[in-house]
């Protein structure tokens, strides 16, 4: 009875065609790096989540290498029946220690973190207040949870004010105020002190999802909390290790003792997936004794992000403000979306990897091609990718 269904998805597929949405897939046929080949020849990478460079790194990658031969390909189990090496419980302990929390628990991506935390923590009793930018596994986790469900505008906290006080009034038991530390398309920090205050005074409890900071962001890269000084008032973190860390793949959630534990007991994708791989967590391991050894990754980072934005400025291109690596160049307007696909195309013919977004993923006439600085990144680097994106303005008008 496929013949029905096929025309059917036919038809779905060209209205994502004829919308200009449609997502087609670039293969690289090297590892990820700054410098990277396609099929189309090589390329100056700017649009990877690969903030500190250790996704080629070759600490990471020799760690991960010798994983193979100590600890085997997978494990071909989950965490309670033989899915524990002595090594995930390592990097649980690790990642504790480094982020400033009683306990932690690995599962297969932060998008399933965020789908276990919800429905185990919060019920028919409670009340989620979530950013309205927040991530899409956010939204999905809370949807599978049975709790009241109240959002309050991006980072806006008079109505977050507003939607504690809605939450309250309706008798809930347990409020949790749920943020991205950053938003990743547009490269902005959720207002965590100011956040914690209204936890604080709505006796609130906050979860922050800081996949795009954890590593790097704050002095010690200790992600937004660290930025915020609110590392004591944050209950929750989930975050991933597929990004700076190392930018393979497995997430986490670190927190109090007692919600982790009851994580162990509960969460769905934790019980009913096999473990993170043997050579990720000892490649993710590898990552955090890079991080906690040096600050010069964030520095260079940092001093990346800087320059990219002082340049680009120079040269007039419109910028959403920040300092985050995510740097959002804007082609606002009816005609943005056209024009932020053309630039991304010439770059890329010119040899500078970018990748541009426009509705539904970002709102309409707020286009943009968003650029991710690296610290494998260098001054030379930085400087072609903006001269592209000048040439790119000049051939496409």
């Amino acid at each position: 009875m496929y013949g029905t269904v096929k025309d059917e998805l036919a038809a779905t597929l060209k209205e994502i065609e004829d919308a200009g949405l449609y997502k087609r897939e670039r293969e690289l046929t090297t590892p990820q790096a700054a410098h990277v080949a396609t099929a189309g020849g090589s390329s100056l990478n700017f649009c990877a989540n690969n903030y500190l460079g250790f996704a080629d790194h070759p600490d990471v990658v020799a760690a991960s290498r010798n994983a193979l031969d100590e600890w085997g390909f997978g494990m071909a189990s989950v965490r309670f029946i033989c899915g524990t090496q002595t090594q995930h419980t390592l990097l649980e302990q690790r990642l504790s220690q480094f982020l400033g929390m009683e306990a932690t628990i690995l599962f297969g991506s932060c998008f399933d973190a965020n789908g276990g935390v919800f429905e185990v923590l919060f019920g028919a009793e409670d009340a989620i207040v979530s950013d309205e930018l927040n991530h899409a596994s956010i939204i999905d986790g809370i949807r599978l949870s049975k709790a009241a469900r109240f959002r309050y505008k991006n980072a806006d906290m008079g109505d977050l004010r507003a939607q504690l006080e809605a939450a309250r009034a309706g008798g809930a038991r347990r409020v949790c105020v749920v943020t991205d530390g950053v938003f990743s398309m547009d490269g902005s920090y959720a207002p965590l002190d100011q956040i914690c205050d209204l936890a604080d005074e709505f006796q609130a409890m906050v979860l922050v999802d800081d996949s795009h900071a954890v590593g790097f962001v704050g002095e010690g890269g200790r992600g937004t909390p660290e930025l915020f000084g609110v590392m004591d008032r944050v209950d929750i973190i989930t975050g991933t290790l597929g990004k700076a860390l190392g930018g393979a793949s497995g997430g986490y959630v670190t927190s109090h003792q007692e919600v982790v534990d009851l994580l162990r007991q509960r969460a769905r994708p934790y019980l009913f997936s096999n473990s993170v791989a043997p050579a990720v967590v000892a490649g993710s391991l590898a990552a955090l004794d890079l991080v906690s050894g040096s600050s010069e990754a964030c520095e260079t980072l940092r001093a990346n992000s800087a320059l990219f934005r002082e340049l680009m400025t120079d040269a007039g291109f419109e910028l959403l403000p920040g300092s985050h690596p995510i740097t959002p160049v804007m082609f606002p307007g009816e005609d943005g979306a056209r024009q932020a696909a053309e630039v991304a195309d010439h770059m890329l013919a010119a040899g500078v990897y970018v990748v541009a977004f426009s509705f539904p993923v970002v709102p309409r006439g707020r286009a943009r091609i968003r650029v991710q600085l690296s610290a494998a990144h260098s001054e030379a680097d930085v400087r072609e990718c903006v001269d592209a994106f000048v040439a790119a303005r000049a051939a496409v008008g």
